[in-house]
């Protein structure tokens, strides 16, 4: 696989609390034969058995899958700022990374459910596995709208919002304390109303961003982009 710069190191002070720490940690490794790609690997290694160990049930098995979680998604930094502080960032690699997101996250709440079905058959009326189902289905959903305003916008437009150095996926490293107050199935149930919900707030965020690169593309719409079709236009 030929790799490239394709993802430029940003300012430390711009990043998120965890991923200053993964960049610290992972610039020794800058110039050896550790890859971007082995690290997302080893990420998506921890969040299948996190979510393994979800399925289990019981307090202590979802203490351990917790505390796996956590992991992964550290090393979901981890391998990002290897990529940026090596060269060796690859488009392959980029989406390699997008998808080992979101199929960790997707057995992360079908694991959770298929635990909390075995002590409570049901929830909401619901049987547990629906829930993990429907978070796991609007996650997905998720991971790939965000995937299509990337690719229409760029990486900046499909950036997570960011408070004091913490990213909303930082929710997770919360985890361990949710399983220690046995508190699973509530953050259970709050994912299947929530994800659905973020979920159409992505798909209206698409939109504005589909709506005005179509703007900008159309030449008969945007001053801008009739310019730039003249310009690609071969001469007589």
């Amino acid at each position: 696989m030929t790799e490239s710069a394709l993802l430029p190191a940003a300012p430390t002070a711009a990043l998120a609390w965890d991923a200053r720490l993964a960049r610290r940690l992972v610039a020794p490794l800058r110039d050896g034969p550790l890859r971007p790609n082995h690290l997302t690997t080893v990420r998506l290694a921890f969040g299948i058995a996190a979510a393994g160990a979800f399925t289990r049930g019981g307090y202590g098995w979802m203490n351990l899958g917790a505390l796996l979680i956590v992991v992964s998604n550290f090393l979901d930094h981890a391998d990002g700022e290897l990529a940026r502080l090596s060269g060796r960032s690859s488009r392959l690699g980029h989406w390699y990374d997008l998808a080992s997101d979101a199929a960790v996250t997707v057995l992360l709440f079908v694991g959770m459910a298929v635990g909390v079905g075995a002590s409570s058959a049901t929830v909401l009326r619901l049987p547990t596995q629906t829930l993990g189902v429907v978070a796991g289905v609007a996650v997905a959903l998720i991971f790939f709208v965000r995937m299509r305003i990337e690719a229409l916008g760029g990486k900046s437009a499909s950036k997570q919002a960011k408070v004091a150095g913490f990213e909303t996926e930082d929710v997770l490293y919360l985890l361990p304390l949710v399983t220690l107050c046995n508190g699973t199935k509530p953050f259970l149930i709050a994912a299947a109303l929530g994800a659905p919900v973020f979920a159409i707030w992505v798909l209206f965020d698409y939109r504005r961003v589909s709506v005005g690169w179509r703007d900008d593309r159309g030449p008969g719409r945007n001053p801008a982009g009739a310019a730039a079709a003249r310009a690609a236009a071969p001469l007589p």
